[in-house]
């Protein structure tokens, strides 16, 4: 069973990965790096369906805290374990990404992992949209420690 994780813990890593389907895949997120650079993460972009030049986990790996991975749902638990067997220490299930047996296996190899939550309503400071919804998820009791 994999140990409790709250957001705000995964957020004290600085140096993240985000893992996309490929550079030329429409994704859930999009320019989510380019919202967390400037709140002072370092985010490593990887593609699981990696063209030739395009970056691999395996690139990235030995540089990166975590793991936000923001692929179509059918594609997560290959992401999930492809993150697992590079070793990544902790997962971020981005919100819409999350299937069962994704959460189950990351659940089943110790990795702490968060889903249905999205990262940008949580990294600090939260802005734009995503701080209208975060005050809508708190009114109605569905924000996340």
């Amino acid at each position: 069973m994999a140990a409790a994780i709250t957001t705000e813990e995964f957020l004290s890593h600085k140096n993240l990965a985000l893992i996309r389907l490929s550079a030329q895949s429409p994704v859930m997120g999009a320019k989510m790096d380019e919202e967390l650079k400037p709140k002072g993460y370092d985010v490593s972009i990887a593609y699981l369906s990696a063209g030739p030049s395009d970056p691999t986990l395996a690139d990235v790996k030995d540089k990166v805290e975590g793991a936000i991975i923001a692929v179509p749902k059918a594609r997560c638990e290959e992401a999930v374990k492809e993150a697992i067997d590079a070793g990544i220490p902790r997962l971020w299930l981005q919100s819409g990404c999350e299937s069962k047996e994704a959460i189950a296996l990351a659940e089943s190899k110790g990795v702490p992992v968060i889903s249905k939550a999205c990262v940008l309503m949580y990294a600090q400071p939260v802005k734009s949209v995503h701080a209208f919804h975060r005050g809508l998820w708190k009114v109605f009791g569905l924000l996340q420690d």
